[in-house]
């Protein structure tokens, strides 16, 4: 059962995002994602260091579909994560891959992403998830995107998925800056 509404689905484990996901934030967010600034990528990272993620063995990342990866020749939270990997001394490592390319999320409810992005990933062959993993992607939203991609990491052996964003995008938007949007299991 989710804490909250604004707390992503099991099986995450615990998520924190360094900003809520307007101003510069969102712009810095969108440089790096539409505009391939990726030495953006680090200074989020950095922020994201900052709050003091929970102890992890290796950080990995929220995959791209493999289309959207070419149109923009790279992937944002790739580029986060070995960012942010490179901060805490932890490796980063592939462990899921994205087999079905979902249309934008953006306009859809809650309900209609959660059932959207089922199946949407699956372990790489082969590759056995450490057991506590910080999960990194660009911005939480519904939690949607990063519960299936928890799925995968647990069908992988990951026991403890700790998600961690640049930022956070809420249906009521506090006004500090750094965000812990739950803690639990």
């Amino acid at each position: 059962m989710d804490s909250c509404r604004d707390c992503p689905p099991a099986p995450i484990t615990s998520a924190r995002a360094a900003f809520a996901y307007r101003g510069p934030a969102r712009e810095a967010v969108h440089r790096l994602k539409f505009s391939g600034w990726r030495g953006v990528g680090d200074a989020l990272a950095g922020a994201v260091a900052a709050l003091g993620p929970p102890p992890a063995d290796a950080v990995t990342w929220v995959p791209l579909a493999p289309r959207r990866r070419a149109e923009r020749g790279f992937d944002q939270a790739k580029v986060l994560a070995r960012a942010l990997a490179r901060r805490l001394d932890l490796p980063a490592v592939a462990v899921v891959r994205r087999t079905t390319a979902t249309a934008p999320q953006a306009r859809r409810s809650r309900e209609e992403r959660l059932r959207a992005m089922e199946g949407a990933f699956s372990r790489i062959p082969h590759v056995t998830a450490p057991a506590r993993l910080l999960l990194v992607d660009d911005v939480l939203t519904t939690g949607a995107t990063a519960s299936a991609c928890a799925a995968a990491l647990v069908d992988a052996g990951a026991t403890e998925i700790h998600l961690v964003t640049a930022c956070r995008s809420f249906a009521d938007r506090p006004t500090g800056s750094a965000v812990r949007v739950s803690e639990g299991a």
